[in-house]
């Protein structure tokens, strides 16, 4: 009798140690699970919290915008109006730093417009030698001319073809400055350092040097480094007394003379949490009081 229950004992605790086992597996199992979703519902939460947070700043960097083509629509007799002179203007709006900088376009060096000698100088300040530089403008002006003829040094249809590229020159005028990344020998690095002075709205020969960034007063002939940093610590004294800056000596036959009232804006807001938003605008001045600006170009800007 013994024996019997002591066989019979064996197989109950035997299965007791099973459904322990298995009980501990499910419990295990049910933690894992409760890990994953309260981690899944923890990553949802962060990033949603980024993309709002990440909304906010670019409705603040938009917002900035606006306050400066306000400030623009304002007379210009009002004292108090900003003036599209590259300078900074920092405000804050809702816990935030916004930093507006707003230049006429007539400032920058027009890819369809300008002189050869222009673009040729803006090539060589960016680091091309003189057979470079002579190669890339005429692929520029093949891309932007009307015919299929291939000037001594460019590119016209075949060479792109050659090349395998999924697209041939426009023969038309160039819609925004990121068009000038197909030109055949426009390098990323290269694109880097020439599009900061170009632009595709003042439809302007020249430049306005009064207003022209380093960059640009570097692209004009017979310039040093010496004479461009000179002239900007004169205008930049000029425009803190508010004066009107005098034109740079250098610019002589390249000087537009006048402001295009096509305006670039470039705001970068900084909200409390850290995060950056920047945005770039063009805008051209209307005379229609319901529409007072009409947006050329609207993107995210580069940080």
């Amino acid at each position: 009798m013994r024996d019997a229950s002591s066989r019979s004992a064996r197989p109950n605790r035997f299965e007791r140690g099973i459904a322990l086992i298995l009980v501990l597996w499910v419990v295990a199992l049910l933690a894992v699970i409760a890990g994953s979703f309260v981690y899944g519902a923890r990553s949802t939460a962060l990033v949603a919290g980024n993309l709002v947070s990440l909304a906010r700043a670019r409705a603040l960097a938009d917002a900035g915008v606006h306050r400066g083509l306000y400030e623009l629509a304002r007379p210009a007799t009002d004292a108090e109006r900003w003036k599209a002179d590259s300078r900074t203007h920092l405000f804050s709006l809702d816990a935030a730093e916004i930093r507006l900088v707003m230049r006429d376009e007539s400032a920058k060096i027009d890819l369809n417009t300008a002189s050869d000698a222009l673009l040729k100088g803006l090539l060589l300040s960016a680091g091309l030698d003189e057979e470079q530089a002579n190669q890339l403008l005429d692929a520029i002006l093949d891309w932007r001319d009307v015919d299929e003829l291939t000037r001594p040094q460019g590119a016209e249809r075949d060479r792109y073809e050659a090349m395998g590229l999924p697209y041939i020159p426009t023969n038309a005028a160039f819609q925004t400055v990121d068009e000038l990344q197909r030109v055949i020998g426009v390098t990323p690095d290269l694109y880097r350092k020439l599009a900061g002075a170009l632009t595709v709205f003042s439809r302007s020969p020249g430049i306005n040097s009064t207003l022209a960034p380093r960059q640009v007063l570097l692209a004009l002939p017979n310039v040093t480094e010496a004479d461009v940093d000179a002239y900007l610590a004169q205008r930049e004294e000029m425009l803190a007394a508010e004066q009107a800056p005098l034109p740079f000596p250098q610019a002589a036959g390249f000087e537009s003379g006048a402001a295009s009232q096509v305006y670039n804006l470039r705001s970068i807001a900084k909200a409390s949490d850290g995060t950056q938003f920047v945005r770039e605008a063009v805008a051209k001045l209307a005379p229609d009081p319901k529409q007072p600006f009409i947006f050329l170009l609207w993107q995210e800007g580069r940080p």
